[in-house]
């Protein structure tokens, strides 16, 4: 019989949760959460700690969990995704990128490490995604585009072909990116945005066609 893949969850709220139902349908668990916020000492019938230091603590003493992995249910920008992804990777754990069974993946799409592909999302040809990015239900990634590191891809929107996203990006839920514009890094678009132009970088563009709202906002809280 395989062995069945384990995980340690940083987070443990309702980005947990959607992650949990995920593994279930590969028949793979999570063992574990990190989370400084929750008060509880589980979350889905698995112990929670609050720091990483707690967490190796507890790891030390389980001999049957060798080859545990990490995933990662953080979903505010300002890097916290990838500073989790980084400390994960210096504790020796395996960070796979997870994808839906009910998600569609080109053969010839490149997933970063700890990034997770949705039900219902699709990830088209030659598109390539940096790491732990989301690409979140029903979202769209079309032909050729680039999303660099901490991506996250709201329910149902849409970037068309050739986009090219910079890191630490927040796309809207339902939002469309035309073709070959380029989104700079921590930029925001807002739900339901229809982008025609360009973005700048840290900028927030909202509405159809979509215009800036706030310039150079600093995500990094």
């Amino acid at each position: 019989m395989p062995a069945v893949d384990r995980f340690v969850c940083w987070g443990a709220a309702g980005h947990a949760r959607v992650l949990h139902d995920l593994l279930a349908e590969s028949g793979t668990t999570c063992v574990a959460f990190i989370d400084a916020a929750v008060k509880t000492q589980t979350f889905l019938g698995c112990p929670v700690f609050r720091d990483v230091d707690e967490f190796q603590a507890w790891w030390r003493t389980r001999s049957d969990l060798d080859d545990l992995k990490a995933m990662f249910a953080i979903g505010r920008q300002g890097g916290h995704r990838l500073a989790a992804l980084e400390r994960a990777q210096s504790l020796g754990l395996r960070v796979p990128a997870i994808c839906s069974v009910q998600a569609h993946v080109s053969s010839s799409a490149y997933l970063g490490a700890g990034s997770h592909v949705l039900p219902m999302a699709v990830v088209s040809a030659d598109t390539r995604l940096g790491r732990v990015c989301i690409v979140n239900h029903a979202a769209v990634i079309d032909h050729e585009c680039q999303l660099g590191d901490g991506v996250h891809v709201a329910p149902r929107a849409t970037l068309c072909g050739q986009v090219v996203v910079g890191h630490d990006v927040f796309v809207g839920a339902g939002a469309v990116v035309l073709p070959r514009l380029h989104i700079g890094d921590r930029a925001m678009i807002g739900a339901g945005a229809v982008v025609t132009h360009h973005v700048a970088a840290g900028n927030t563009v909202i509405g159809n066609p979509a215009s800036v709202y706030r310039s150079n906002h600093d995500n990094s809280r």
